[in-house]
């Protein structure tokens, strides 16, 4: 089968993955479960695994098959497996875990003890085919595309899981600011809508994204590369300041608007990666904020995710892309220049 593969570390997305004929995945184990790939989403995270910012936090042997994002329909499942059948549409959480460890056991599975993370350290779906288990499979219901659902594998229940810990310190007439209306961004907004009754304040330095943020429903919009942030957040909230922010930049410029806009004893989720928080102490302390970091989400959550979808509370704004044009999605996702969020078709 064709696959897209990671052979070394570089920061030339142009060239990050070479696309090469590999052996099919074959279901060994009783619980494995073989897809043949309708949709693999490209995450930002891709550039960061092709730049190698990941290999000191896992351990990664290359080559490798990227692709986390990742739905398709069921071809052969092992002899254990009960949750799906061949035939089946499903859509994939991009952690296998074991079921037994003790964060397993307490629900907690996105910090199992032995688990394998599909195109961060196996291969995952940027291929025709993909061998995942039993553990990480969801079916889908009739009618839902597995195209369009597959960014949320990764992008949609990163958004989710940062959405429903801010949710549950949310009270209504609350003020919630979600940063950057982008591939992930305008899942958050979207999840931030329709499960809270909070008061939404979108900041993006694209005219375009604050357009797309009024469509989905935020009350506000402020052009950070051209408005002062922190006095338009003070005049919308009358001073108070948001309660929570979900920050889906994660750079230095808007980690640092935590001290100006947080409301006492808020938070400030960082969602997106990348830069750094640099804030003193006495700032924490004074305001008793918190910096709350997110990644991925649960098993259960991605079922949940996939319910919001299902009903038309969630929808994702995606562009289709051949296996071929994965460096080109690369180039384009680095420069800015993909809106929503790119899928792969192999």
């Amino acid at each position: 089968m064709q696959a897209a593969r990671l052979h070394e570390y570089t920061e030339d997305m142009s060239e990050g993955l070479q696309i090469e004929e590999i052996n099919e995945p074959q279901a060994t184990d009783p619980h494995d479960v073989l897809l043949d790939i309708a949709g693999a989403g490209w995450c930002r995270t891709d550039n960061h695994i092709i730049e190698g910012m990941w290999a000191e936090y896992v351990p990664q042997e290359l080559p490798m098959t990227l692709g986390h994002e990742n739905a398709g329909e069921v071809i052969d499942v092992g002899e254990e497996v009960e949750i799906v059948n061949e035939g089946d549409s499903v859509i994939c959480h991009p952690v296998q875990t074991c079921g037994a460890c003790r964060p397993c056991r307490l629900g907690e599975d996105m910090y199992c003890e032995n688990s394998a993370f599909n195109g961060l350290t196996t291969d995952g779906g940027f291929a025709e085919y993909l061998q995942t288990s039993d553990r990480a499979v969801i079916p889908l219901s009739d009618g839902v595309d597995p195209v369009e659902i597959a960014p949320h594998a990764d992008a949609g229940i990163t958004a989710y899981h940062a959405v429903k810990k801010a949710v549950s310190e949310l009270n209504p007439g609350d003020h919630a600011i979600v940063i950057g209306i982008g591939g992930l961004g305008h899942i958050g907004l979207q999840c931030l809508r329709a499960m809270s009754a909070a008061t939404i304040t979108a900041l993006d330095v694209k005219d375009g994204a604050l357009s797309l943020a009024e469509e989905l429903g935020a009350e506000h919009t402020v052009n950070s590369g051209s408005e002062d942030v922190a006095s338009e957040i003070e005049s919308i909230s009358d001073g108070v300041g948001a309660e929570q922010v979900l920050d889906f930049v994660g750079q230095d410029e808007t980690t640092t608007l935590a001290g100006d806009v947080v409301a006492a004893g808020g938070d400030h989720h960082i969602i997106g990666y990348g830069g750094h928080v640099h804030e003193p102490s006495q700032l924490l302390v004074n305001g008793e904020i918190s910096f709350r970091g997110n990644i991925v989400g649960k098993y259960t959550e991605l079922q949940e995710l996939v319910a919001l979808v299902e009903r038309g509370d969630v929808s994702l704004r995606t562009t289709r892309h051949g296996l071929d044009d994965v460096n080109t999605v690369a180039e384009r996702l680095e420069h800015g220049e993909i809106e929503g969020r790119a899928v792969i078709t192999p």
